[in-house]
């Protein structure tokens, strides 16, 4: 890959292997990066440990969405998900296991995909992407089982509130949707930027990201990201954080959260904003935290350049994987 390449590239999705010693990162040439954490943590690392040990071309889009399972990385591109083995992939084969298309509407719209979760109660794949639909997978059989209808705009992202059976989604129309997985009704539609609390019109009304803990949601995109207790449906805290956020996470008693800017946000649940974090790249899209492994413990974080940012410790960057 060229210098210009290079330049202009952009990290959007991120997954650690099963056992934790790996991490994937997709960016938006269609390449996967495989890296090896064990290598670039070690005491006597080298500034190859902090390259991949494996880059392939996935997808002919961005791969928007990365996931691993027990055995496998699931990637998605431009209207497909493939399933990759990680013990083929540490041994550097590079061959999918499958690749599945949802059944879309017409054969000529080939929509992004955006954003995959696992519903562990079923075992199943929730796909949300650019035809404005949730489409429901079956990771024992690949069929596709149900189509769950009623975002008026493409979808951002979908998660899981496993002890409700819930699947949560936010679109580009500014909504939160929330279904119930056993029979695929929406069951609360929240629209965050009707709230003078959480509006920014000057942003626009899409929701980016959207995150849960039990009785808590996070979300944000347009509106400011905001905390909201999901049994009375109303925000809680609102975190006073410039432009856009595209992802964030609970993380003990703390929300981490990336996106415009060149830093990770450490925010309270109370809304306070405790601390920004430099990053390298200047834009943030992803942050992923390893919790498969107590040896490889460590925050990546990928956005509008490269790199993927590794920090061992919360409170500072220790150093960069790069493609």
């Amino acid at each position: 890959m060229g210098p210009v390449e290079l330049l202009h590239m952009s990290v959007f999705s991120q997954s650690f292997s099963p056992c934790g010693r790996f991490l994937a990162a997709g960016n938006n040439y269609g390449e996967i990066a495989v890296f090896s954490l064990s290598a670039a943590l070690s005491p006597d690392v080298t500034d190859l440990n902090q390259k991949p040990i494996l880059t392939f071309t996935a997808h002919e889009g961005p791969v928007f969405a990365l996931l691993s399972t027990d055995c496998h990385l699931l990637s998605a591109g431009n209207g497909e998900i493939s399933a990759w083995s990680w013990s083929e992939l540490t041994k550097k084969n590079v061959k999918p296991l499958w690749t599945r298309r949802p059944n879309y509407k017409s054969s000529l719209e080939i929509p992004e995909i955006n954003s995959m979760t696992i519903n562990p109660r079923d075992n199943s794949l929730i796909i949300g992407g650019g035809d404005n639909n949730i489409h429901v997978m079956d990771l024992e059989n690949g069929a596709f089982k149900a189509v769950l209808q009623g975002h008026s705009d493409y979808i951002h992202c979908v998660t899981v509130r496993e002890r409700e059976a819930e699947i949560l989604s936010g679109g580009e129309d500014g909504a939160v949707r929330m279904w119930d997985s056993r029979t695929g009704q929406c069951v609360h539609c929240i629209e965050v930027y009707k709230y003078e609390v959480c509006a920014r019109p000057q942003f626009g009304k899409w929701i980016s990201c959207v995150t849960t803990d039990s009785d808590w949601m996070l979300c944000g995109g347009g509106p400011s990201l905001s905390l909201w207790h999901l049994r009375s449906l109303s925000p809680t805290s609102i975190f006073n954080l410039s432009g856009c956020q595209r992802q964030a996470a609970f993380h003990q008693d703390m929300i981490l959260a990336v996106g415009e800017g060149a830093f990770v946000s450490h925010c309270l649940l109370g809304g306070e904003v405790k601390a920004q974090i430099p990053c390298t790249a200047q834009s943030l899209n992803t942050l992923q935290f390893n919790s498969n492994s107590t040896e490889h413990r460590v925050l990546t974080v990928g956005g509008s350049n490269n790199n993927i940012d590794v920090f061992t410790n919360l409170s500072y960057r220790a150093f960069s994987l790069s493609f």
